[in-house]
């Protein structure tokens, strides 16, 4: 039965299915490294002519984006990128701080050498961002510790769910302005990935709470209401 010159060919379908991807992966890429910012407008032919493609391709991956959260589509005004609220940014951190306690829980158990090995690597790979100041690479970096750590686990969709929290945790760290340092993260990946090969379940616990903690911590979440008299009013000049 030949194919109706109607319905797009398997060959075709794949194509827009492939650039749709890499419009979705580049611009949640560009969000965890920080080079999009919560509020930027994505207008779909200037993205459509940067991909060389039809604007429906963009649309597709923009409508995966906002099922995601990463993007806001707003009727008559286009997409946004994403301004999470406070209470969001809170429940993010709450489901971050269960699914990896039970995700470690587990890991530090049957933890291999050569998982080890492969988290060594990969904490080698955060010192050298941090020491070049590679800002979008050592905030990829960062962030993908928690992802490999997952993906240790074998679960394919529990890698895929902390991968989203963690797109959704960088737009909220852009947000509220973290002062928690790369510097400082790292050094708590470092101790994880000791307590980790040790196997102290206790000890693994107790620093993720602490490393998740203090990330949070850092998040202007709680900001302090102004005082309109001591912003308004300049301190007087004494005569000369």
């Amino acid at each position: 039965m030949s194919e109706s010159p109607f319905q797009p060919a398997a060959a075709d379908l794949a194509a827009g299915s492939s650039v749709t991807e890499q419009i979705t992966t580049a611009i949640t890429q560009a969000i965890v490294e920080r080079r999009l910012m919560p509020g930027t407008k994505l207008v779909e032919q200037q993205i459509a002519d940067i991909f060389d493609c039809s604007r429906t391709l963009v649309r597709q991956a923009l409508n995966q984006l906002s099922r995601d959260r990463l993007v806001k589509l707003e009727p008559a005004r286009g997409a946004f990128v994403a301004q999470p609220s406070v209470e969001e940014a809170r429940q993010v951190f709450e489901v971050r701080k269960m699914l990896e306690a039970a995700m470690l829980a587990d890991l530090c158990q049957h933890i291999t050498a050569t998982q080890v090995r492969q988290l060594r690597s990969h904490l080698k790979q955060e010192r050298e961002a941090i020491t070049r100041t590679d800002v979008p690479g050592r905030t990829r970096l960062l962030a993908d510790f928690h992802v490999v750590l997952a993906r240790m686990q074998g679960n394919s969709v529990l890698a895929q769910i902390l991968t989203d929290l963690l797109s959704r945790s960088s737009l909220i760290a852009l947000m509220y302005q973290s002062s928690h340092s790369a510097a400082e993260s790292q050094a708590e990946h470092e101790a994880i990935v000791d307590a980790l090969e040790a196997r102290d379940k206790r000890a693994v616990l107790k620093l993720l709470d602490a490393h998740l903690g203090n990330v949070e911590a850092n998040l202007r979440l709680n900001p302090r209401v102004q005082d309109l008299k001591a912003v308004l009013q300049m301190p007087r000049k004494s005569p000369r």
